[in-house]
Parts: structure tokens; sequence; C-alpha cells
């Protein structure tokens, strides 16, 4: 199980045209270049993907539809979280049914449960389904933070909560969750900048936001970490720690659908409450991608 969920996994961007419908073409073409570039496999409506502001409808649809461009090529993980445990368990189950070889389930936000309320919220998903479930813990959005202690003990008590994305950003997390759970509790990063350090901690991954558009470069630093090769990572890290900090110069996935707009990929659009990215924002992308030579 843990050597499918090894590597590079992008948290896709969902294209959009420019009156803010789905562009089905421009994601089936996104998925496509995206496994010819390496990626070990993709992440669908993750919070990069614009969870928050797809209907649930199209929720559904992107995750099938990935599913389908996919075909088996690479690992699909479907986000399917929500802070109604009732939302999450219907996404998760049309997950399973379209086909996902895995879940993604944040944190539940705004309404802030206790380390109890987490535990019996994921705890009642694990048993509605049968799929594969990744714990997403994401504190700066959602505020909630599931501790250590609380991912242990669901990893423990359902078969099926295999991993967990971390983007706490705290590299002290992989440590002790590793001796909390097992070596075996799959890690993978949530945040870019930290991915290199974070799977020297233990981790074996990373849900990017950068593959988006490096995504060989974002794969090779992966594949040089899972090999021991700590020196080749570094190299490839240092390289493209600029674009992992021009990712975020702006609220995401603002500057990363930028980003993709750069390599005609799809237009920059996103839905409110994100706008266009202020024009600084621009200028530092596009030199981040022109140090990188991902554009002229």
């Amino acid at each position: 199980m843990t050597a499918r969920f090894r590597g590079s996994f992008p948290a896709l961007i969902t294209p959009m045209t420019e009156s803010g419908a789905i562009d089905e073409a421009a994601m089936r073409k996104l998925v496509d270049w995206q496994i010819e570039q390496g990626s070990s496999g993709l992440v669908a409506v993750g919070t990069t993907g614009e969870s928050p502001t797809v209907s649930a409808e199209e929720h559904k649809d992107i995750i099938a539809l990935v599913i389908e461009q996919a075909a088996g090529r690479v690992p699909v993980i479907a986000g399917t979280g929500s802070n109604s445990t009732a939302e999450a368990i219907d996404y998760t189950l049309h997950a399973q049914k379209a086909g996902a070889d895995a879940a993604l389930v944040v944190v539940p936000y705004y309404n802030k449960p206790s380390q109890e309320g987490l535990y019996a919220h994921f705890r009642a998903i694990a048993q509605a389904t049968s799929l594969p479930i990744f714990l997403y813990n994401v504190p700066g959005r959602t505020v909630a933070d599931i501790s250590v202690a609380t991912v242990a003990r669901l990893a423990r008590d359902c078969d099926n909560i295999i991993g967990i994305k971390d983007a706490s950003g705290d590299l002290d997390r992989p440590m002790l969750l590793a001796l909390e759970a097992g070596e075996d509790f799959i890690q993978l990063s949530g945040n870019d900048g930290t991915a290199m350090a974070f799977n020297a901690c233990g981790g074996v991954g990373c849900i990017s936001v950068t593959a988006n558009v490096a995504p060989r470069l974002c794969a090779d630093m992966q594949a040089a970490t899972l090999q021991g090769d700590f020196a080749t990572a570094r190299a490839i890290q240092s390289r493209l720690m600029p674009l992992h900090e021009a990712m975020f110069c702006d609220t995401s996935p603002g500057p990363v659908k930028y980003a993709a707009s750069l390599l005609g990929l799809c237009t920059p659009f996103a839905r409110l409450p994100i706008v266009e990215i202020t024009d600084e924002a621009k200028a530092r992308v596009r030199a981040a991608m022109r140090a990188l030579d991902l554009i002229g």
C-alpha cells in the first residue's frame, strides 16, 4: 500500500473558463501532462482545487473526470472533506464508487471541534467506507489542529486510515507520529518549502502546489529523497524555493493559476472570494518561473 502513495502528488488546480465554468478539456490536458512529467499520483479537489467554492455537483464531477482521465496510470486521491461529517461521508462514498484510490479528508474547518470531536468525525467517515483515507491537517486554514495522539488513535482504531497530509509546518510531527502510529503510517507533506526536510524526518512524499507547474522538478526532488540522495534533493529544492515562495505571494490558488496560465494550461481565473493577483505578485511568479526555464 505504501509504495502506491510515495513521491510527488500535485494538488491539482481546477481549470476554469473566464466565465467561471469548469474547463473539462483543460482538466484532462492537465492530468495527462502531469502523468507524462512523472508525477506519482494526483489529488483532485483539494484546497488548491478550490473545494470551498465549487458546488457539490461540480466537486463530484471533477473527481470522476480526473479518475477517468488518469485511467489507472497513477493513483488518484480524491478530496472529500467537509466541516459537515454527513457531507464528507457523501463525498467519500461518491469517490469510492467513482474508483478513487484513496480519499483526502480535511480537518473540519470553522466549527473548531475538540480532539474527541475530530476523532468521532474521522472514525464515522472511515466506518462508512472501505476506501483508504488520508487525514489532512492544515491548521493555518482550519484553525482546529488534530494532535499526534488523536492521529495515532485513529490509525490504531481504523484500518483504512492509512496516512496523513501534514501542512502544519511542524517538523517535529513526522518523527513523533512515526513513534506513535508506526513507520507504516504514510506521511505526506502539505508544504512544498519543507517537503525535503519532512522526508528526512520520516515522510515519503508531498501533496504539492508547485507541482502543478513544475511537476518534473518536484518529482525528481521527491525521487532523490526516497533514494536517500539528499545532496541531489537539496540541489533541486534550492532551485525550487523561489517558486515555492511565489506560489504563496498572494492568496492561493491565485498565484498557481496565474503560473499555469503562463504555461498555456488554463486561464488564471479563480472563483470569488479569490481575486486576480497583484501586478507585483505576477512579476514574482514570472521571475521564479523564468529562473527555472519553465517560461521564456
